[in-house]
C-alpha cells in the first residue's frame, strides 16, 4: 500500500488556489479613466468641456488662455505622428488628452529630457517630467578636510 504525500490541509490548498486567482486578477489591465471618462471620450471633448475636470490651478491657466508659444506648441503636437519627439521649453504647458502616446522632449535647463505621454499624465504640467535638480552624491572627505586626513600619505 503506497502512501501519498499530504502537503497541507484542505484549507491550505483552498487558500493557495484563492491566492493564485487573485494574482491573475491583479495582472489584468484596467481601462484608464480620468474622473469617470475614458480616453476616447476625453479626446472628443473641447478644451471648455475638459476645464471642469481639471484641478483648480490648471483650470485657471486654461481660463486665462494659451499664449502664442503654447498655441504654436499645440499645433506642432497636432501635426506630430508620435514617432519623433516634439521639442519645447514650455514646462508650464498642460498635458491634454490629445498628447497621449506622443513623445515630448522638454528642456530642463541643461538638456532635453524625452518622455512618452501616458494617459496618467493628463492634467499635469510638462515641466513635472523634466527634473531640474539632481540629488547630491557626496564622496569621502578630501585631503585637508579633517585633522586626521592631514597625515594621509599622498601618492
Amino acid at each position: 500500500m503506497a502512501k501519498s504525500k499530504i502537503v497541507g490541509s484542505a484549507k491550505a490548498a483552498r487558500r493557495k488556489v484563492r491566492k493564485r486567482k487573485s494574482k491573475i486578477q491583479e495582472r489584468r489591465k484596467k481601462e484608464f479613466t480620468y474622473r469617470g471618462y475614458t480616453l476616447e471620450q476625453l479626446r472628443k471633448m473641447s478644451v471648455e468641456q475638459l476645464m471642469p475636470l481639471f484641478p483648480a490651478r490648471i483650470r485657471r491657466s486654461i481660463r486665462r488662455g494659451f499664449n502664442p508659444e503654447e498655441q504654436a506648441f499645440l499645433k506642432r503636437m497636432e501635426k506630430s505622428d508620435g514617432s519623433r519627439a516634439v521639442r519645447t521649453h514650455r514646462g508650464e504647458m498642460i498635458i491634454m488628452p490629445s498628447f497621449v502616446g506622443k513623445k515630448i522632449a522638454i528642456y530642463n535647463g541643461k538638456e532635453f529630457k524625452e518622455f512618452t505621454v501616458m494617459p496618467e499624465m493628463i492634467g499635469h504640467y510638462i515641466g513635472e517630467f523634466a527634473l531640474t535638480r539632481r540629488p547630491v552624491k557626496h564622496s569621502g572627505p578630501g585631503v585637508g578636510a579633517t585633522r586626521s586626513s592631514k597625515y594621509m600619505p599622498l601618492r
